[in-house]
């Protein structure tokens, strides 16, 4: 176990360091802000006037320190919790050097851009007894939970298949804002920026690991190094499929994502259409009549969780600090843990891999494989 001599009192709030200044930062300020339990100390960003902004658009952080290196933060301030939110290809080196000084983490997506990386934070973890908490929003939504734990339980009988589509579009402006986006080294396409939340959540939902991927991708309208447009079928262990379809070539200011779980005795569709959410819970009983159950859930969570689950949905990075912060505290594993983090990337990893090599792909990879290994895949 790590000595977590900086969180030994739960009176104290736990130090907190952000590092990436970046669009999804401001998400984290607000749902710190919101949180007795957690005290931000520091921002990082290689851009000092990215500190600035950040920290002037959420009230309260004016007293913030900020750095320009990540190792002088975390070294001075010896944090409980390291936030990380800077291009996917450096999530791997940040969050190593943090956990190896003794930090949890609150980790975007995806954890690292190599099986081989994942792998060893995920075994990080475990050897050291620090807590990753993956920015997998999806899990955190209302209702989620609950549904998940009765398909798990079996009230749905079988799981047969699932489906999800992310049709996140985004034009070239977007892609030009910064030299990584869309970049096979530091971005990956459109499933690993945009849809391996998706991913995540389909297979959690669905409650079993993928044993085989098979996928193709292209390259349809935007200027970028990676695809805009995957699609991939799943194979799960239980026997269940699940497809995949992630874009990013869609209209931009109309942006959607479904999830569905079909199983023997109903099904579940949620999903966000330019902002709006939907639900739709179907139950059938044993007379062959189909129920609804979206208020009984929208009750049962309510009743477990209150205002504040609700409050989720606008911001789930809350839940996902909360959940740490308890994580850390009661030593258990947080919602979406590490191993969430090493077999979400596995996952789209093997599906690039099926794309580059035109064939099916057993998961877990049993070799090394990164996303720099799909460098000139569109020529």
């Amino acid at each position: 176990m790590a000595d977590n001599t900086n969180i030994s009192s739960i009176n104290t709030p736990l130090a907190v360091v952000l590092i990436g200044c970046g669009r999804v930062a401001e998400k984290h300020l607000k749902a710190i802000s919101k949180l007795k339990g957690l005290e931000l100390k520091a921002v990082v960003d290689v851009n000092p006037e990215s500190s600035k902004r950040l920290l002037s658009s959420v009230k309260g952080f004016s007293n913030v320190k900020t750095y320009s290196d990540y190792k002088t933060a975390i070294d001075e301030i010896r944090p409980a919790v390291v936030s990380v939110t800077v291009p996917s290809g450096l999530h791997y080196q940040i969050a190593r050097y943090a956990m190896e000084h003794g930090a949890n983490l609150l980790l975007e997506k995806p954890m690292t851009m190599s099986v081989s990386e994942a792998r060893e934070m995920f075994e990080l973890s475990k050897k050291t007894g620090l807590k990753i908490a993956m920015g997998h929003i999806y899990r955190y939504l209302p209702i989620v939970g609950l549904v998940r734990e009765d398909i798990a339980e079996g009230k749905y009988g079988k799981v047969t298949h699932g489906t999800i589509y992310v049709r996140w579009g985004h034009g070239e402006d977007y892609y030009s804002s910064a030299a990584w986006r869309g970049t096979w080294k530091s971005d990956g396409g459109a499933l690993m920026n945009q849809t391996i939340h998706a991913i995540d959540l389909l297979v959690w939902l669905m409650g079993s690991e993928p044993e085989e991927a098979q996928a193709m991708i292209a390259k349809r309208l935007r200027n970028i190094e990676a695809e805009d447009l995957g699609m991939a079928v799943l194979r799960l262990e239980n026997g269940a499929l699940a497809q995949i379809e992630g874009t990013t070539a869609t209209i931009p200011s109309k942006h959607t994502a479904e999830f569905s779980v079909f199983c023997e005795n109903g099904q579940l569709s949620m999903g966000l259409d330019s902002g709006k959410p939907h639900l739709n819970i179907l139950s059938v009983k044993p007379n062959g009549k189909t129920k609804k159950m979206n208020g009984y859930y929208i009750r049962k969570q309510f009743k477990e969780g209150g205002l504040f689950s609700y409050k989720c949905a606008l911001n789930p990075h809350l839940g996902i600090y909360k959940d740490l912060y308890d994580s850390i505290l009661e030593n258990k594993d947080p919602i979406a843990d590490a191993y969430s983090g090493f077999s979400s990337v596995d996952t789209l990893l093997g599906i690039y891999k099926s794309a580059k090599e035109e064939r099916p792909v057993a998961l877990p990879l049993t070799d090394d494989f990164d996303s720099t290994d799909m460098t000139g895949f569109f020529g």
